[in-house]
């Protein structure tokens, strides 16, 4: 199957007065129809930077300075602005963190997605205002006909939650981007929108980038998982072979450090150290400081995704025999 969305060596750099820094640095991964492939790492990896730099949404000095963006076999990354532009909202749906500050306050949320059904597709007004009725149906919110006219404060912070999710998927784009999709909700309504989310997929047959810290999230709604540190992928494969046989130390801590994660575990662990600074990045591997498998050539030539089943960016990966979570 041909990938809705296909990174190669994606590289964004931000130029500053004291030298050039990269928080995304040679990212390579694909998205399939129909598949959620959740992004995760600590604050700083870069999961958000890659997907704004997939939509056109980075934030001046920063840029595209090297690798492509493809969707649906088409390079998107060399367009201009205006084809960009295009292409937001119609080709590729974006649900933010914050659901309030996501939503205009002076409109109602019915014109909020009307209007972006009125910019992409060959509708009339009233057809638009009928399917931003049906697409609030279709996320759940209760007596849609009645609360379409209503305004975002008037929705508790899932609705409006479940609002974005209606407002990035009215256009039918092919690829939606959910940056941290459920990190200001409650437990039990961010079990709903992952519910919600995953429903909405395989119905519309939509690719999806998740991102978000939470491996839980990542368990639940993800089929792959790519983990980032420090700009650079680290590690990506299925959901359960990740979490159960980690391959990168980085992954294995991460794992560790979750509760529940793993059965059988008595305390939960820590990575020691930090998330390097952009503007102090490591020689070679830039996990190497805190790695517990450090040997030669880490600290000299950043690993590429090489382990034998092509996991692991890891000049020594976990084998199974030495898996912590066994």
């Amino acid at each position: 199957m041909a990938p809705v969305l296909s990174l190669r060596n994606l590289t964004v750099e931000i130029p500053t007065r004291h030298g050039v820094l990269r928080p995304v640095d040679s990212v390579s991964y694909d998205i399939v129809a129909g598949e959620i492939l959740g992004v995760v790492g600590e604050s700083g990896a870069g999961k958000s930077m890659a997907g704004n730099a997939v939509i056109g949404l980075l934030n001046r000095p920063a840029r595209i300075t090297g690798g492509e963006v493809w969707l649906n076999g088409a390079r998107i990354d060399n367009l201009p602005p205006e084809g960009l532009r295009k292409l937001r909202g119609k080709r590729i749906g974006m649900v933010f963190q914050d659901p309030l500050t996501s939503l205009n306050p002076l409109l109602t949320v019915g014109d909020q997605i009307a209007e972006t059904i009125l910019e992409h597709l060959p509708v009339s007004r009233a057809e638009a205002r009928e399917r931003a009725i049906a697409a609030l149906e279709e996320v759940g919110i209760p007596a849609a006909r009645d609360r379409v006219d209503s305004y975002p404060h008037a929705f508790s912070g899932g609705m409006r939650q479940r609002v974005v999710i209606a407002l990035a998927l009215c256009a039918e784009p092919d690829l939606v981007i959910a940056d941290e999709p459920t990190t200001a909700l409650d437990v039990s309504v961010q079990a709903q929108i992952i519910v919600l989310l995953k429903r909405l997929c395989r119905e519309r047959g939509t690719a999806v980038m998740l991102v978000t810290h939470d491996m839980g999230v990542i368990a639940e709604a993800a089929d792959r998982v790519a983990v980032m540190y420090a700009g650079r992928l680290a590690e990506i494969g299925p959901v359960a072979d990740v979490i159960q046989h980690p391959r990168h130390p980085y992954t294995a801590g991460l794992m560790g450090s979750t509760p529940g994660a793993s059965q059988g575990q008595a305390r939960l662990t820590q990575i020691p150290g930090a998330m390097p600074r952009l503007d102090a990045m490591p020689p070679g591997c830039a996990f190497h400081p805190r790695c517990p498998r450090r040997g030669p050539g880490c600290d000299i030539d950043p690993p590429p995704v090489r382990a034998p089943d092509a996991r692991a960016a890891c000049h020594y990966p976990l084998t199974v025999a030495e898996d912590v979570t066994a």
